[in-house]
């Protein structure tokens, strides 16, 4: 495998990104960064970034859990942000996501873990908590879903499919860009660009479209199917918080209040916000999440 790690100077003076660097060293030389914020000692809230963002996704979110006394978590999955690229689309596959993801969560040992997840952020952090139910306390899903092969995607997604895969160009900071309900500035939509020199580093944004299952015969569609199951069982705090305006995602926050029984009675909610409802409602979502969590214990 083919790896590339972007410069570290692309990531000098990102607006609102002032976190120092952590790494994790994965099997297969591949190197794993996560931003850890506020006391090692706090419970921890883990934050998982979609495509085609990073952890600069929740750079207003991260300073509202660690100055609460939150330990604060946002890592970069393989191929985006800081971690190391994979220069091969064939190189990435829902289930090597998964063991990457495991094998981190595993390295830094967490527990008691508050979720946070959007977009493919929810399609591994989703599986993760399924699959490791012991690590994690109570989740919430901010624009997210996790896909069975089940249910047809819808229009959307199948046109953002194609447009990721057949591209010439895949301009991520433009994407993001079109995401948001409020307008990025030109060094915030620089900041989602910076990951990636040259199309030789995008192949892992260029492969999640492909990885969502959208059939019952796809690969990952077993074990997100368990993982389903598992959460039809999940009866720790389950809450959503969704941007209303996205046009992919903004309404799957019903099938999961209604098939994850710790989603009754929590104060789930609809804000102004679109697919990137971090980018338009970050801290927003953060201080109810904590509020939520206050009222918990």
């Amino acid at each position: 495998m083919q790896t590339v790690r972007t410069p570290d100077e692309r990531f000098a003076d990102l607006p609102d990104y002032p976190f120092a660097p952590h790494y994790v060293d994965l099997a297969g030389d591949l190197r794993l960064h996560y931003v850890d914020e506020g006391p090692r000692d706090g419970k921890p809230v883990l934050m998982l970034h979609g495509e085609p963002s990073w952890s600069y996704l929740y750079r207003w979110m991260i300073p509202v859990f660690a100055e609460a006394g939150y330990r604060a978590v946002a890592p970069d999955l393989i191929g985006f942000g800081k971690s190391d690229k994979p220069t091969k689309i064939s190189d990435y596959s829902y289930q090597q996501h998964m063991d990457w993801m495991t094998a981190w969560l595993e390295a830094i040992d967490l527990r008691g873990i508050t979720l946070i997840c959007q977009d493919w952020g929810s399609l591994l952090g989703l599986r993760l908590a399924a699959e490791n139910a012991d690590r994690f306390d109570r989740i919430v899903v901010a624009n997210g879903f996790l896909p069975t092969g089940d249910r047809d995607p819808g229009t959307a997604f199948k046109i953002w499919r194609a447009f990721a895969t057949y591209s010439p160009v895949l301009p991520v900071g433009r994407i993001v860009a079109q995401g948001t309900r409020r307008t990025l500035s030109p060094a915030e939509r620089a900041a989602y660009d910076a990951p990636y020199p040259s199309s030789k580093y995008k192949a892992g944004a260029r492969a999640f479209p492909r990885l969502v299952p959208i059939s019952p015969n796809d690969p990952a569609a077993p074990a997100n199917r368990e993982a389903w199951a598992a959460l039809g069982r999940w009866e720790k705090p389950f809450l959503t918080l969704f941007g209303r305006n996205d046009p992919i995602l903004g309404n799957a926050d019903k099938p999961l209040q209604e098939h994850v029984p710790g989603a009754a009675g929590q104060p789930h909610d609809r804000v102004a916000g679109g697919h990137f409802v971090q980018e338009d409602a970050g801290e927003e979502i953060a201080r109810r999440t904590v509020e939520w969590i206050a009222q918990a214990d």
